[in-house]
């Protein structure tokens, strides 16, 4: 429904009635067409969904999350035979010097051996004296040892050359590896569990921006209509002012009493709807959505607590995104714990290798690993660890005090809300009838101008108060749920049959 607002004034001339008229109706009229010509029905709930399913943050959130499964399943087959085939394409040349000395000594040593036997045999068949045998072979061993330093030098340089293209297939298999394997599958299993109650974190705290921005809207758009309402009742009575004056029964300075508290009225909706386009321009922003949109969800308060002070602090550690994000902390750093002392303990492994040619070479063993120095202490990664695991104990048994804390001012705060509220209904039809009567007895000349514009204040304050006081309900009432894991019921509190709805 469209509320147009016509604004009356009562200028000194009419030229300055006509021009005032024409710029409010003009300002007016424009302001309800932006804000209603092209806005679409926007409930709570609707805004909840659209956040969640479009917002960047639960986009990014998600993509986080699916990464760290992704990991997860990456190392779940962790530990099985790691088979590669390999192909090595070489080419080499290598050049060393070889001595030939001892090669050379024991050729003239095996030659002289074998001819001096000979000879001694046939100078003995022959009768030669054994003087001249022993010469010939002294004559003999001469020459033979002068033949081979002429023929072999005393080194040889040798160059080889090469070149072949050799494919292997090679399998390595750990078969101990102190835990490693095992902490590094929990490890991932863990942060992709914990990546799920990150998103549903983040889902929870874009719940709560958007019950904050939601209902700051409802807020400000009736802060908004009771000021115009005030705005009119003020013009309302500057005009019968002027009247009464006209006809002598009030002076002047009582009629100027209520021209000052009809520009400061405006002066506030001025500032009002400034807060309101702005409230709205954040909502906007939240829900991606440029469009003017109607929000049909009112700001309301439940007249009574749902559940006792207790109850939800015995749901705290089963439904809290926070404890439990923070007691995954303590289980990976347990994990952390197994991995650097797996890296104190050896490691066994099988492996193999077979060259794919005509030869059909391979080669099969069993290989073991212990690192007996590498300039780093694994006792104190061992020992660091453990400190990184008690401080993420001790400090989920704090946040656990801070929610409680959170809770506990929460439930304070709703309900001294709704008492409040009670108090606030009680008063309101005082309120309204204390106005009636300074408005009667101004007319009969029996009250102040001071005391109608003081009555009309008060009354529109309590309807300003009203809304106010709804909103800090709802805020307490998002933080309590935020802060116990189950802001996600949030909705169920909107159409209770305690809820009471401030239109």
């Amino acid at each position: 429904m469209q509320n147009f607002y016509f604004l009356k004034f009562m200028p000194k001339n009419k030229t300055d009635l006509g021009h005032k008229i024409s710029k409010y109706f003009l300002f007016a009229l424009g302001v309800t067409y932006l804000q209603h010509g092209f806005a679409y029905d926007l409930s709570y709930q609707q805004a909840e969904q659209q956040i969640l399913h479009e917002s960047y943050t639960t986009q990014a959130s998600q993509n986080l999350q699916h990464a760290s499964q992704l990991n997860a399943e990456a190392v779940k087959h962790a530990g099985l035979p790691n088979i590669n085939f390999n192909v090595r394409a070489y080419a080499f040349r290598a050049e060393q010097n070889i001595p030939l000395t001892t090669l050379k000594n024991n050729i003239n040593q095996s030659i002289s051996q074998n001819l001096n036997s000979q000879i001694s045999t046939v100078g003995s068949q022959l009768g030669i004296n054994q003087d001249a045998i022993a010469q010939i072979s002294q004559t003999a061993d001469q020459n033979i040892s002068d033949g081979i330093n002429n023929l072999i030098p005393d080194q040889t340089n040798l160059v080889v050359k090469d070149h072949d293209i050799r494919p292997t297939i090679s399998i390595i298999m750990p078969l101990y590896t102190g835990g490693l394997i095992s902490a590094t599958k929990n490890l991932a299993a863990l942060q992709a569990t914990r990546g799920e109650i990150t998103v549903q974190q983040q889902e929870d705290n874009q719940r709560f921006e958007i019950i904050q921005n939601y209902f700051n809207v409802q807020l400000q758009e009736k802060l908004v209509d009771i000021a115009q309402f005030n705005a009119d009742a003020m013009q309302k009575h500057v005009n019968n002012a002027i009247k009464l004056e006209q006809q002598g029964f009030i002076s002047k300075g009582q009629r100027m009493q209520f021209e000052v508290a009809y520009n400061n009225s405006l002066r506030t909706l001025d500032n009002l709807e400034v807060q309101l386009k702005q409230s709205h321009f954040a909502l906007q922003q939240l829900l991606q959505n440029t469009q003017s949109f109607h929000l049909t969800t009112p700001l309301f308060i439940n007249s009574s607590m749902s559940q006792p002070l207790t109850v939800l602090y015995n749901q705290l550690e089963q439904k809290s995104t926070l404890l439990k994000k923070m007691q995954m902390d303590t289980q990976l750093a347990d994990q952390n714990i197994k991995i650097q002392r797996a890296s104190q303990k050896p490691t066994l492994y099988a492996f193999g290798e077979y060259i794919i040619d005509n030869k059909e070479n391979w080669i099969v063993g069993i290989a073991a690993k212990y690192n007996l120095f590498s300039g780093i202490d694994h006792k104190k990664q061992v020992q660091a660890a453990a400190l990184q695991r008690d401080a993420s104990t001790l400090a989920t048994e704090r946040a656990k005090q801070e929610l409680q804390n959170l809770i506990f001012k929460a439930y304070t705060t709703m309900e001294g809300a709704q008492h409040t509220h009670r108090l606030i209904q009680e008063n309101m039809q005082a309120a309204q009838e204390n106005l009636r009567i300074q408005t009667l007895s101004f007319k009969e000349n029996m009250g102040t101008a001071t005391q109608v514009v003081d009555a009309e204040n008060i009354y529109h304050a309590m309807q300003a108060e009203s809304a106010m006081n709804a909103y800090k309900y709802i805020l307490a009432l998002a933080a309590l749920l935020q802060a116990n894991g189950s802001i996600q019921q949030f909705p169920q509190y909107i159409n209770q049959s305690n809820t009471i709805f401030i239109h």
